[in-house]
């Protein structure tokens, strides 16, 4: 039985990740904005589950609520950094982009720098981010998104680095999902090999018990990171 902190859980990948997880024996710690939704969930999964309703982006109050989460579940021994938001315009106003940087940028780095620090002090720990497939392009439908998406990937590699060089068992698993059912992707055109939310939270869970450093969801997606790291920037600005 392990016990899992786990943002962005009102929804998509972040609630099927709650049900799977809690079925399986572990205890849930669930955050998200969305209180009547996160309550709905606890109902379903039962006394596994804890619930606090948190907008990510203010930090001083998000620290507070990880700190009251780990107390009532006795500990923590994960963090599932998965609540994130996103854009699909050409044109998308400064509000929509200060949004996607404040949730994707700073509440994923201040999740994770605490939880670091956490397990740094607790001695082992497992930190889990939700990146992208999109983390290794750019795009001029989404450019906010995907730099976000890439410094998500690119801060978890400096911290596994780091978790290298203290005296402390800290693993460190980059998601990178192409495109899976949820809120989030339900209105984008276009998409391709999209996987049902279940089917893909199980491919995560599987890596994650395994410990794995970088995973992609669902597999055939790594041809597409592949591709993406060795097609030219030219011709990608022609796409």
């Amino acid at each position: 039985m392990k016990r899992i902190i786990i943002t962005g859980a009102t929804s998509g990948i972040g609630r099927e990740l709650a049900i799977q997880l809690a079925t399986a024996g572990n205890k849930v710690g669930l955050i998200g904005r969305r209180a009547e939704k996160l309550e709905s969930l606890q109902k379903e999964i039962g006394e596994r589950a804890f619930i606090k309703p948190l907008d990510v982006t203010d930090l001083e109050y998000a620290e507070k609520v990880y700190k009251e989460l780990i107390d009532e579940m006795g500990g923590l021994d994960m963090v599932i950094l998965n609540a994130g938001v996103g854009v699909d315009k050409i044109l998308s106003p400064w509000k929509a982009d200060k949004l996607t940087i404040e949730v994707n940028v700073l509440a994923f780095a201040h999740g994770l720098h605490f939880t670091f620090d956490y397990f740094r002090r607790q001695g082992y720990g497992h930190i889990v981010g939700m990146s992208s497939v999109a983390s290794h392009l750019a795009s001029y439908k989404a450019a906010v998104y995907t730099a976000s998406k890439h410094f998500i990937s690119n801060y978890m590699t400096g911290f596994r680095q780091k978790a290298k060089r203290v005296d402390a068992d800290i693993t460190i698993t980059d998601i990178k999902p192409g495109f899976v059912k949820s809120e989030m992707t339900e209105n984008v055109r276009g998409m391709f090999w999209v996987a049902e939310t279940d089917k893909a939270v199980r491919q995560m869970i599987k890596a994650i018990n395994k410990k794995r450093k970088i995973v992609y969801i669902t597999k055939r997606w790594r041809l597409i990171g592949i591709v993406a790291r060795l097609m030219p920037q030219f011709v990608w600005d022609r796409i």
